[in-house]
């Protein structure tokens, strides 16, 4: 249940990207045609897509959850579209975050489900139906905006403003999905998550096609309760030093990090050795909430694990503040056209 970018996609280009232009220039050739030419179904409700013109963590999760917020704020029933990366089911199903697993589902989707229904499923119009039948009115697809069969009535791309688009060559010479006028020119909106300049040619490039362009920072959710001590913090996400950096940022005092790889199922064996590091250091534990989800697996060494950890939440701040209440008003504006 792991996935890890090659570390080369997110520095300058070099030989390897080179050598492998040509298969990237028939990877994207087949990608902006899949993006041209997809039979999307029509599922009867307004669908928003936050999607990513990268492979890797960009902040999706955390900006659906905020938009599926602000739904429910407008008097919307908002219903999130997963794949389930990582998961093993083979059905549509709709996720039980309190008996479901994240071997079974993926960990986005049970983070998804604590704050609306959601269906995991590749077939997004089969799940669309799922959520339809549960009184959701409102849908929201994490991912999905390169290939998913389904009508998305709007498309925001998030960004990473530290990584940007990485050596700025597509799969599988470098992170980017498609090429990047053809993403444009399907998406509405470009959101740049954090403070930094490597996104700055993708938002050039959007600007130009005349997409608005948002900004927003993920900050810790006050009450963490690490301030001051000593933690060794872990995190299977794309980017597991942007959480290091948070759980400074909370007041944390960082004795060691443990980065795994994206999606990572942790073993019981990798749960030893972390409290043993722990033990070692004199510090306790501190992880995302995508990674403790993927803990909750009923074994004596995750039990001892969970009763010393710290998650650290986080909340987006926009700016301005009513990006998320303009994009849900687009995209009901779009579906009713």
């Amino acid at each position: 249940m792991a996935s890890e970018a090659p570390p080369f996609w997110w520095d300058r280009p070099d030989w390897r990207s080179a050598l492998l232009w040509p298969v990237s220039s028939v990877y994207g050739l087949v990608a902006a045609r899949r993006m041209l030419n997809a039979r999307r179904e029509h599922v009867g409700v307004p669908v928003l897509c936050v999607g990513n013109p990268t492979v890797g963590g960009a902040g999706k999760t955390p900006v659906a959850i905020a938009l599926a917020q602000q739904a429910r704020r407008m008097g919307l029933e908002p219903g999130f579209l997963s794949r389930g990366h990582g998961g093993s089911l083979s059905k549509p199903h709709l996720v039980d975050p309190h008996h479901d697993s994240a071997k079974s589902t993926g960990d986005e989707p049970l983070l998804l489900a604590s704050e609306a229904p959601t269906a995991v499923t590749p077939n997004r119009a089969a799940g669309a139906r799922l959520l339809i039948a549960e009184g959701c009115d409102f849908l929201i697809m994490d991912d999905g905006f390169q290939s998913a069969h389904i009508h998305y009535d709007y498309a925001l791309l998030v960004v990473d403003a530290q990584r940007g688009l990485g050596n700025g060559h597509i799969i599988p010479g470098g992170p980017v999905r498609a090429p990047l006028v053809d993403q444009i020119r399907h998406a509405h909106a470009v959101l740049r998550m954090g403070e930094g300049e490597a996104a700055d040619a993708l938002v050039r490039l959007a600007a130009r096609a005349g997409r608005p362009i948002y900004d927003a920072v993920a900050r810790p959710r006050p009450g963490s309760g690490v301030e001051g001590r000593a933690l060794l913090a872990f995190a299977g996400i794309g980017h597991p030093d942007k959480f290091f950096r948070t759980v400074e940022e909370a007041g944390g005092r960082l004795v060691a990090t443990r980065p795994f790889p994206d999606h990572h199922y942790y073993t019981d064996e990798n749960l030893a050795e972390l409290l043993e590091q722990a033990d070692a250091a004199g510090a306790d534990l501190v992880t995302t909430a995508k990674d403790a989800v993927r803990i909750r697996h009923a074994s004596e060494v995750a039990a001892r694990l969970l009763q010393r950890l710290s998650v650290i939440e986080i909340d987006l701040e926009f700016d301005p503040p009513g990006i998320p209440e303009r994009i849900i008003g687009d995209t009901i504006a779009a579906f009713e056209r």
